[in-house]
């Protein structure tokens, strides 16, 4: 009887240990390959947000996208950007050769979420788009 509940204790032990070891080490997405799932505007963001925040988080949170926008600010320190100074953008690598404020720029990223503090959204993993 001991034996029957050591396996199978050994058992889940090893299951659990796997679906964790999964969940912390399975491939990040590749952004710049998926395909955007929509492509809005910063101002077309904004409105839906304003009219229902809820079924805008269900539709574009940690979604690939794509927007396109008038450069605002350009932050080196952090590899990022604005846009239409209401979207902060991270990107995955450095592309500032071709960023300038006052430039229109089409860029595909990850939206992340919207910070009611600073009232800007989010995104990572951005690629400009040519």
């Amino acid at each position: 009887m001991k034996k029957k509940i050591i396996l199978i204790a050994v058992f889940v032990i090893a299951v659990a240990a796997s679906v964790y070891l999964y969940a912390m080490y399975k491939p990040h997405r590749d952004i710049t390959a998926e395909t955007a799932d929509f492509t809005v505007s910063v101002k077309q963001l904004q409105e839906e947000y304003a009219k229902n925040d809820t079924m805008f988080n269900k539709k574009y949170m940690d979604k690939t996208i794509e927007v396109k926008g008038v450069v605002s600010t350009i932050d080196d320190a952090e590899n990022g950007i604005v846009i239409d100074e209401k979207l902060s953008v991270t990107f995955n690598d450095s592309t500032k050769k071709e960023i300038a404020v006052g430039k229109s720029i089409k860029i595909k990223g990850r939206l992340l979420t919207y910070d009611d503090i600073l009232e800007e959204f989010k995104m990572d993993q951005a690629s400009v788009i040519k």
